[in-house]
């Protein structure tokens, strides 16, 4: 049996733009994708903490060291420029791969930057 199991998270990260004409997904910078292990295209759930709004889409590559977070298509009326969000990624395990899963959880600086 596979079980859904928390992988990674970007927490508390701040919305940077929000591109209603843009076709769907949350464009996210490179530096933080590499670091919580999100992978180009992958579902990825976005919890928005100032409006309690929780929707699902796919992560695109924003560019490295940029900061960007923007919500694209339907997604940008989910948040407002300055709210700040916590993305959260999933994977499929067995039982036992779930028992010895440690989740990445990065927590990057106000300019959503990655602290080294």
């Amino acid at each position: 049996m596979l079980v859904n199991i928390f992988k990674s998270k970007i927490h508390r990260v701040k919305v940077t733009q929000a591109e209603l004409n843009y076709v769907g997904s949350i464009t996210i910078d490179e530096d933080l994708l590499d670091a919580a292990g999100i992978m180009e295209n992958e579902r990825v759930q976005v919890v928005n903490n100032n409006n309690g709004e929780r929707l699902e889409t796919y992560a695109i590559k924003g560019k490295r060291g940029s900061g960007i977070i923007c919500l694209n298509g339907a997604a940008a009326r989910k948040a407002e420029v300055g709210d700040i969000v916590i993305i959260i990624s999933y994977a499929w395990m067995t039982q036992e791969e779930a028992k010895n899963h440690k989740p990445l959880v990065v927590f990057p600086d106000e300019n959503n930057l990655v602290i080294k």
